[in-house]
């Protein structure tokens, strides 16, 4: 069935189920277990180490499925630092610092804001990380609120758990058996909120996610930019399993790829019961491995003949009764040979562009003949209710290619396998590590339980803000237009706003103007502004609340700020010194005035043509209001 053209009953009947995982960064000086300063680097790092994972038995004295897939791929793990922003603590040489407290303040805030309970005591726990991205090989992290809720359309979206933990490295290049992190990112402290698997259909998924990350920016606690948020979205359908799509970049994918996941999965279990029929079960299941090297040794097809040459081995695997099940679509583009081929690529670590396996459920391409396929076909010893597939590299990859072709095919006959997958801006997915099971995390020893009062609370409890809705509807109420009020209510100078209205009496449309339109315009041209404070900003306000400077020269006065930082006093100052005489402003009205007149016919574009031209010229040194009345009168309006 074409997705696009599912219906709500469509998707209730598939019994789609879709939950989130929303990390995101806080604004905290120090890094949450060491004393390291939280921030992302942009210079080339100082030095480099090298490192290899291997599992370790769990407290139940188990290994962790994902744990064991990592290890599988052999990977070198390579490290840039920063001697200034990464210590010992990320590598395990020193234990933990006492968990940094103002993180856990701002971790309390925002499980208030999602109306969690609040656990009597934080008790750290460590969580296997074998993909490479934390050198220590877990995951310091912690729960602080559970059962919440927020407010979505007509009903309630559940929050499981609000968690605080420590952040990963941030991925710089992985290619084959060498993969590359980048450290800046280590151990800075990230929210984790949780949801119950409460949303119904695809639609709603990026709703939710923006609602949650509207209230999570509204608190003004969490950092903003690239790289500061990400979103992972957990999709089943009834008779399958939780499936993990790890680290969605963007709110408007999320739709896509939520449709084409549950697709994806009924295909999956529509090929099940397809084995079933066929007598395939997991008891039943035949999947032999041939090396059908000599078959290739005069091979056409470039890839094989380079594994050849390098030593290297083709390997044959025959999957009984699988004979039209590889060429079954799954995804748009893909079919189930695809699935095989995203373990290969991953575990094994085979990435040849653009195909790292061949079957024989399609025509030989790649300058592969059929005949080459037949005599592969037959060294397998296949029937023709059979499928082969083939993959190449050296000995030991080519071997584990083989082998986990086996097991995703041994899977199919349970349905849907539990894993990660990673995504794409077409909608679709891949293979990207099997889903951690709960043996994955424990108790760290090194860590003492936190003690969480009533007092603590009660006083981050009063400062708690509004909720964006709320507060939007509020700023609506005050006359600010809806998109300037959307932006403003999840601003992180929302509270500068109150103050400026309360304080100065700034006309609320103004002074929001001011903070979310100019502040974005300045934005895009003097990157960052960040470093104008909100006490900075309010100086400005206050010189045009004491008419030192217009409403115009507030702008002025930003822009000066923003591409030469020194004392708002001066930039007030120099746009006061730039106003023109009386003289001179009468004679660049008139100008303006005979040019309109010259260049437009009669009406209210002259006006607005000389008005335009003026404020340009003056940029903010005169106010709008006087100088129009000027060109009015120019104008003989």
């Amino acid at each position: 069935m074409d997705d696009r053209w599912m219906s709500d009953a469509d998707f209730a009947r598939l019994g789609f189920k879709c939950g989130l995982e929303i990390h995101h960064q806080i604004r905290t000086e120090q890094k949450l277990f060491c004393r390291c300063p939280a921030i992302l680097r942009r210079d080339a790092p100082h030095a480099r180490v090298l490192r290899h994972m291997r599992p370790t038995m769990s407290e139940l004295g188990v290994y962790d499925g994902t744990a064991l897939m990592e290890f599988k791929t052999r990977k070198n793990v390579t490290y840039q630092l920063y001697r200034d922003t990464v210590c010992t603590y990320e590598f395990d040489d020193t234990p933990p610092f006492p968990v940094n407290q103002e993180a856990v303040d701002i971790g309390i805030h925002v499980a208030m804001m999602l109306n969690c309970s609040i656990v009597d005591e934080l008790h750290v726990s460590r969580k296997q990380y074998l993909d490479g991205s934390i050198p220590t090989g877990f995951q310091r992290t912690m729960i602080i609120g559970v059962g919440g809720h927020i407010p979505y359309r007509d009903r309630q979206v559940g929050i499981i758990q609000l968690g605080l933990e420590e952040d990963a490295c941030r991925q710089v290049s992985n290619r084959g058996h060498d993969i590359t992190f980048k450290t800046d990112r280590l151990s800075i402290p990230l929210v984790e909120v949780v949801t119950q698997p409460d949303i119904r259909h695809p639609r709603e998924v990026p709703e939710v996610a923006n609602a949650i990350g509207r209230l999570l920016r509204s608190t003004g606690l969490v950092r903003r930019g690239d790289g500061s948020v990400r979103q992972d979205v957990n999709v089943s359908i009834t008779g399958g399993t939780r499936v993990e799509i790890k680290g969605v970049p963007k709110l408007g994918w999320m739709e896509a790829l939520t449709r084409t996941e549950a697709l994806r999965q009924k295909a999956l279990l529509d090929l099940r019961e397809e084995l079933l029929r066929r007598g395939v079960d997991k008891d039943s299941f035949k999947g032999d491995i041939t090396d059908c090297s000599s078959v290739f040794r005069s091979t056409a097809c470039e890839f094989i003949m380079k594994a050849l040459e390098a030593g290297g081995k083709v390997l044959g695997v025959r999957l009984e009764k699988f004979k039209g099940i590889l060429s079954a679509p799954t995804q748009p583009g893909r079919n189930f040979a695809s699935e095989l081929a995203g373990r290969v690529r991953v575990i094994a670590c085979i990435e040849y562009d653009p195909v790292n396996l061949l079957h024989s459920d399609e025509p030989p391409r790649l300058g592969l003949t059929e005949e080459e396929m037949r005599r592969a076909i037959r060294a397998c010893k296949a029937g023709p209710e059979d499928a082969v597939v083939l993959v190449w590299g050296n000995m030991q990859d080519v071997t584990t290619a083989a082998q986990e072709v086996c097991i995703r095919a041994l899977e199919l006959t349970a349905g849907i396998p539990n894993e990660t997958r990673q995504p794409f801006p077409d909608g679709t997915t891949d293979f990207e590590r099997i889903l951690p099971g709960p043996d994955r995390m424990y108790p760290d020893t090194d860590s003492p339980p936190y003690v969480i009062t009533g007092e603590r609370l009660e006083r981050i409890r009063r400062q708690l803000r509004e909720p964006p809705r709320e507060r939007e509807e509020r700023y609506h109420r005050m006359g600010i237009p809806g998109p300037v009020a959307f932006q403003l209510a999840i601003d992180q100078r929302a509270v500068l706003f109150d103050r400026l209205v309360k304080e100065l009496d700034i006309p609320p449309v103004f002074a929001a103007a001011a903070l979310v339109e100019k502040m974005k315009a300045l934005e895009r041209r003097y990157k960052p502004v960040d470093q104008l404070s909100d006490e900075q900003l309010y100086e400005v306000f206050r010189a045009c609340r004491d008419g030192r400077i217009t409403r115009e020269g507030v702008g002025a006065v930003l822009a000066g700020l923003s591409e030469r930082p020194g004392p708002v006093d001066m930039r007030i100052r120099e746009v006061e010194g730039q106003k023109p005489d009386r003289r001179t402003l009468e004679a660049m009205v008139r100008g303006a005035a005979q040019k309109a007149r010259t260049d437009l016919p009669e009406g209210r574009r002259r006006f607005q043509a000389a008005m335009g031209t003026l404020m340009h010229d003056l940029r903010g040194r005169v106010a709008g209001a006087e100088v129009a009345d000027m060109v009015k009168a120019a104008l003989g309006r």
